[in-house]
């Protein structure tokens, strides 16, 4: 099977609309990706790595994602840029609902749910609520720095490769009261102390990261993009290391103007 013959069947099993048969083949699919005999070309070795620490269902989920991201219909084409991203921001929660209906792990009315299994909000961001879960946070992830959901699952994968020690695995799909698609995530929690902005960006020149623009915290490789790196973000834990628990993390494409040499893609070859 080459690119393009993989392609075609996940295309197939979007259309057939997740028979037991196609349920089977994602599977299949998801196994090779995590064993690596399927590499996605979009990720090094070692992101593709983080997006297998995501769990199966992240796995599965980009690739839905990145097959809807293939498309493009003809009317398309005359859309802005913003206007097409939003087109296939939408087809891609769509796929990804459907199959996550199949499968089981679709939350409706996030919010009440998490409340109800969880209990007490514990905190919110511009785009995640956060959920005390004992050992565990649970994040429901929203779509408002991203738009299309590949590029939020590609954070999940980036942030598992660069700050293992927070991993985050993906639980589910939803959608709020509002009908905005959710990513429903398990972090580990981590008691500690936060630390300084000098500290912060003494620790991520030390992994190869320059400081692009202390005001809003951003860091950069030609590989990677970085931001939100404050202090309310990263935490001492009782052992001395740092942990990021949460960022805005990226694969750096010229696009974004911070020196990235990056190109997005969703090839994929057998080895």
């Amino acid at each position: 099977m080459n690119n393009a013959d993989f392609w075609g069947s996940v295309s197939n099993i979007i259309s057939e609309g997740f028979t037991p048969e196609g349920l089977q083949k994602l599977n299949s699919y998801a196994e090779q990706f995590i064993s690596g005999r399927i590499v996605y070309q979009r990720f090094s070795s070692r992101e593709q790595h983080g997006c297998a620490a995501g769990g199966e269902t992240n796995v599965i989920a980009s690739i839905l994602a990145a097959a809807e991201d293939r498309t493009d219909s003809d009317a398309a084409k005359t859309l802005s840029e913003y206007q097409r991203e939003c087109q296939q921001g939408a087809k891609q929660e769509t796929v990804i609902e459907q199959w996550a209906k199949a499968v089981g792990c679709w939350i409706d009315s996030v919010e009440d749910s998490l409340h109800n299994v969880l209990g007490e909000q514990i905190a919110e961001g511009g785009e995640a609520k956060v959920y005390d879960h004992g050992a565990t946070l649970i994040k429901s992830i929203g779509l408002d720095y991203f738009i299309k959901p590949i590029f939020a699952l590609d954070r999940i994968a980036l942030h598992n490769a660069y700050f293992p020690e927070t991993c985050l695995t993906v639980l589910g799909f939803g959608r709020d009261a509002n009908g905005e698609f959710k990513i429903i995530c398990e972090q580990s929690f981590i008691a500690g102390k936060h630390v300084s902005d000098e500290e912060i960006s003494d620790y991520m020149q030390h992994m190869g990261f320059e400081l692009k623009n202390p005001h809003n915290w951003t860091y950069a490789t030609p590989d990677i993009y970085l931001s939100d790196m404050h202090d309310e973000n990263v935490i001492r834990s009782s052992t001395g290391a740092f942990c990021v628990v949460d960022c805005d993390i990226r694969i750096n494409t010229p696009e974004l103007r911070q020196g990235g040499t990056r190109k997005l893609t969703t090839d994929i070859k057998f080895v």
